[in-house]
């Protein structure tokens, strides 16, 4: 009977610790919900009409943390914000005379297989610009399995012998479980639409056989008439002809961002924005508007984003991806020919 009752009080202690553990980590999660809860409750009905504004564009951008918006506010609601918040659309499309692309008749072999990459930085984000000097080098790289299944742009740029590229157009992703292998708007591959109709109109970014950047709303029989050699959809556009968009409220959430966009001297300039990171929370389009026209673009338009950006060269990622398990997989993406 001495031993029994003198094992029965070394039991207890020894689970004493991980009660105690136990309790400590359960009372630290209710406390980070609660703090989370507060803080979303604070952005959504506190005085600022900027920080609410922010927050709504910031997870309305997203696949799958919309209900932190639609939840609380409603849809109605919602789009009333986002309406206050965002890059005003342009009705004018792009003047191809007004670029000119450099061959051999102005611009040295050296200038022509030029590829620079240089860091950009501001209050809230992180990225890298690439600015490519031959024009006639980017074209619209398509998943191998399209309708079926996407690709990563590293391995898209590693089965297309390119040397680099970025993320491109949007695709059906319907909860952030999308299979990326839908392109949503117009794809023309090497002259060739392979996604959307002839008689379809979509907003569309894409080089013409004259290597101009091209941004307008055609249906894909007008953009092959036009030359269109190789287009993907997405938006907003930033700068037309040198006139930059007008944005309104924040001008969009902070996020990862993806941005095309080319000199009046036929040069291109392909933007990665990190995000969603404690080193980069991402940029909104404002931010994105602004570094463009500090690079002097002279037409550029928004890519994809969020999960989706990603930039690559000579078979790396040379930024920082959100995601845990990498670059998402997806249908399409500008590419860079060797």
């Amino acid at each position: 009977m001495s031993e029994a009752t003198a094992i029965k009080p070394i039991k207890k202690r020894r689970f004493r610790p991980i009660l105690t553990l136990i309790n400590i980590i359960l009372i630290t999660l209710f406390w980070i919900i609660v703090t989370l809860l507060g803080t979303i409750l604070l952005f959504l009905y506190g005085p600022s009409e900027y920080y609410r504004g922010l927050f709504v564009t910031t997870v309305m951008e997203t696949s799958a943390a919309k209900i932190l918006a639609t939840g609380f506010l409603g849809e109605e609601r919602v789009k009333e914000i986002l309406s206050q918040n965002t890059v005003i659309a342009f009705e004018e499309v792009t003047n191809t005379d007004l670029i000119e692309t450099p061959d051999e008749t102005n611009t040295t072999e050296e200038e022509l297989s030029s590829i620079k990459i240089e860091d950009v930085s501001g209050g809230t984000y992180k990225g890298k610009m690439m600015i490519i000097r031959d024009p006639s080098r980017l074209y619209v790289g398509v998943t191998d399995q399209l309708g079926v299944k996407g690709e990563r742009t590293d391995k898209m740029v590693k089965r297309e012998g390119a040397i680099g590229g970025v993320n491109g157009g949007g695709f059906a992703d319907v909860g952030g479980m999308g299979h990326g292998g839908d392109p949503l708007g117009m794809v023309i591959q090497h002259g060739k639409l392979i996604s959307g109709g002839l008689d379809k109109k979509h907003e569309i970014i894409g080089f013409n056989k004259d290597n101009v950047l091209v941004l307008g709303t055609y249906t894909g029989q007008e953009a092959l008439n036009m030359g269109i050699r190789d287009a993907l959809s997405f938006g907003p556009f930033y700068i037309v002809n040198g006139e930059a968009a007008p944005v309104v409220g924040t001008g969009g959430g902070l996020n990862p961002r993806t941005v095309i966009g080319q000199r009046k001297d036929g040069t291109v300039l392909l933007l990665v924005i990190d995000g969603r990171q404690s080193s980069s929370l991402g940029a909104t389009y404002k931010d994105c508007l602004e570094v463009m026209l500090r690079y002097e673009a002279y037409n550029a338009a928004n890519l994809d984003g969020g999960t989706s950006s990603v930039m690559v060269y000579e078979d790396k990622i040379i930024n920082s991806t959100f995601a845990l398990y990498g670059a998402r997989a997806i249908p399409t993406s500008f590419l860079i020919k060797k």
